[in-house]
Parts: structure tokens; C-alpha cells; sequence
């Protein structure tokens, strides 16, 4: 069976130039239960989605019967189409889009579990949504049995890929998977050669706190550009993600790409708050989306928003970097890279 790789196609890095951008509605659910959560999600949802479109289009999928109230938040510039959802998390359940520099599109269809088959979530209509994406952009679609999703890799485009232990090797999503066979998937899938593995994700991010997804990475460290990375700096020693970034930073200041470069780590301080909901926050700027043009940042109405701000300035000087409240969206589980999935221009 041909794989993407064998086909030469690629995961190209987030700062590639994009065709446009895929999101999800929040609708009726457990993570927005409540009628005053869910308008202040679709509120949240569509300030990122409105910030996006001044970069590039945005398709929303809404379920079914929902696109006109969302077009009167997201407004005209945004398109609309339906589908039955679960859920709203479009890295999530959205493709991997992959391209082969000869102007084709394909796209990743993980196996999606919601999350680990976690109690709260559903995943029977988000389960398909990667390939009804896939379709609509005119990608060739890749089915894999591995349980991963969107949030759970990032890639740098030229062969490094990230991923945490507890999300790709935890029981809850591939139990009877090797770390080899692991990364042979991966790499078959993204054109990846050379995974760094960082052993857990932020403590927000875990039972019992809330809507976690076991670890993702992408709440942790990103690539900013080949051998660039950004990751999660918590500085206060009271919240217990102290221990987990000096653990993370550290090992990715000792670890190599694919090209066999030492990985230059930018430190970006957590906001100063330490809890929220009632437990330990998981808030985190590395949780961005790159647009063209752009970068739309998690804002936390926190004094530490423009100092990560500028390190996201200084590290795209091309771009324009956008503050979008995030907290909202933290609540649901997640942040703006979590709500948003790029199609790169093939």
C-alpha cells in the first residue's frame, strides 16, 4: 500500500504559504453544555476566525442547520458550509494537508478517538470530518491507523517532527504500538525523518483538570523556523508546569533536527496567572496560529501578553502579530493552533 512519503508528498511547516484555513462551529455538546458557554465560545471562535481573514480565507464547518447564525458572527468575508460535528477542534479532527511540490494536494485522515476515548467527548460525526475536509479542498486522501491528531505534531518542513510520549504511546489512543513502529507511521505520513520526543505535555492537560487532550505538543513547543524553537516557560516554582518546562527546555536545548542542527530554544514566560476554572492553568502563547502575512497569538488579558507579543514580533518581523482573547477557548480544552487547521498552497 503506497504511503504519502512514497508518493512524495510532505507535511510543508506552518509558515509555508496557505490556500486557507479550516475551522469548526461549536454547537451543543459537553465541552459547551451550558447556553452561556456556548455563545461565548462562538464569540471566541469567530474573533479568531475575523482575525485570520485578514490574512487569508477561512471555511468554517458548522453542523447542520447552524451556518446562518454562525455567518452573523464570523461575517461575510468568512464561508460557511454543514456537516454533522461533535465537537469543534479542527487541528483535531481536520487533515493533515501535505503537498509534493509539483502543485498536488493530499491529506492525512488520522484515526481519531476523541482524545483517548476520554468520558466526555463523542467522536462518531469528528471521526469523518478529516475526510469530508480532505474532499472538499480536492486533496488524495491517506487513511492511517494511528490514533493522533493535529494538535499532537509539529513539524519544522525540513524532516523534524515533534511528539509526546503520553499522546502517540499512551494506552488510551495505541496500545499495541511500538515507538518504532510509531515514528514509522509518522514519518510514512509526514515525510518526516527524525522525531524528538518530549516526554509529557503541560499538567493542565491531564485528568482530572477539565478538557485535556493528554499531552499535546502544540501547547508546548513549536517550531518558529528550522531549528528555531518556541516552548513553554512557567517561572513560578508554585505551579507544578515549572518542573515539566525546565524538563521540556532541556531537553530540547540538547536535541538535534533532522539536518543534524542543535535546536536554538526561545523561552516564552506562561501568563502570570496560575489557575483558572479552579485548577491549574494550562495557559500558553506557544499555542499560536502563522497565517499569511500573520500571527494570531493567545491573549490572557495578562500583564505577560505583550512580552510574548514581542517575542513573536521579533521572531517574525515580516508578519503581523495579532493578540485574540484565548482564555474562552482555553476553557473548552484548548487554543487558538487547536481551533484552526491550514491548507497550504499546493
Amino acid at each position: 500500500m503506497s504511503t504519502p512519503a512514497a508518493d512524495g508528498f510532505r507535511m510543508p511547516a506552518e509558515w509555508t504559504p496557505h490556500e486557507r484555513t479550516w475551522m469548526a462551529w461549536p454547537g451543543p455538546n459537553p465541552t459547551f453544555d451550558a447556553p452561556d458557554d456556548l455563545a461565548a465560545s462562538r464569540a471566541a471562535w469567530a474573533s479568531v476566525a475575523r482575525a485570520i481573514t485578514r490574512f487569508e480565507p477561512v471555511t468554517v464547518v458548522c453542523g447542520p442547520g447552524q451556518s446562518a447564525d454562525a455567518q452573523a458572527l464570523l461575517g461575510p468575508a468568512v464561508t460557511t458550509v454543514e456537516r454533522e460535528l461533535d465537537d469543534a477542534w479542527m487541528r483535531d479532527i481536520g487533515p493533515t494537508f501535505l503537498t509534493n511540490g509539483q502543485g498536488e494536494l493530499a491529506a492525512v485522515d488520522w484515526t481519531f478517538n476523541g482524545w483517548g476515548a476520554q468520558d466526555w467527548a463523542r467522536w462518531e460525526h469528528d471521526s469523518k470530518i478529516a475526510a469530508y475536509v480532505g474532499d472538499l479542498a480536492g486533496a488524495k486522501t491517506y487513511a492511517s491507523k494511528l490514533v493522533n491528531e493535529g494538535g499532537a505534531i509539529h513539524v519544522d518542513g525540513e524532516g523534524t517532527v515533534l511528539l509526546t510520549e503520553t499522546v502517540q504511546l499512551g494506552p488510551e489512543r495505541n496500545p499495541h504500538w511500538s515507538k518504532a513502529e510509531v515514528e514509522a507511521e509518522i514519518h510514512a505520513h509526514l515525510g518526516t525523518q527524525k522525531a524528538i520526543w518530549l516526554p509529557r505535555g503541560l499538567t493542565g492537560d491531564y485528568p482530572p483538570y477539565g478538557f485535556g487532550t493528554l499531552g499535546h505538543v502544540d501547547i508546548v513547543a513549536a517550531f518558529a523556523r528550522p531549528g528555531v524553537v518556541v516552548a513553554h516557560h512557567q517561572p513560578d516554582p508554585a505551579h507544578p508546569d515549572f518542573e515539566v518546562s525546565k524538563e521540556v527546555i532541556g531537553l530540547l536545548k540538547s536535541a538535534t533536527d533532522a539536518r543534524g542542527r542543535r535546536l536554538e530554544v526561545v523561552e516564552v514566560p506562561a501568563p502570570t496567572v496560575l489557575e483558572a476554572d479552579g485548577h491549574w492553568a494550562d495557559y500558553s502563547y506557544i499555542n499560536h496560529y502563522i497565517c499569511n502575512g500573520g500571527v494570531v497569538l493567545c491573549g490572557f488579558d495578562d500583564p505577560r501578553d505583550e512580552i510574548a507579543a514581542g517575542i513573536f514580533r521579533r521572531l517574525f518581523p515580516e508578519r503581523t502579530v495579532t493578540l485574540v482573547d484565548a482564555r474562552t477557548i482555553f476553557a473548552g480544552g484548548g487554543g487558538i493552533h487547536c481551533i484552526t487547521q491550514q491548507q497550504p498552497k499546493a
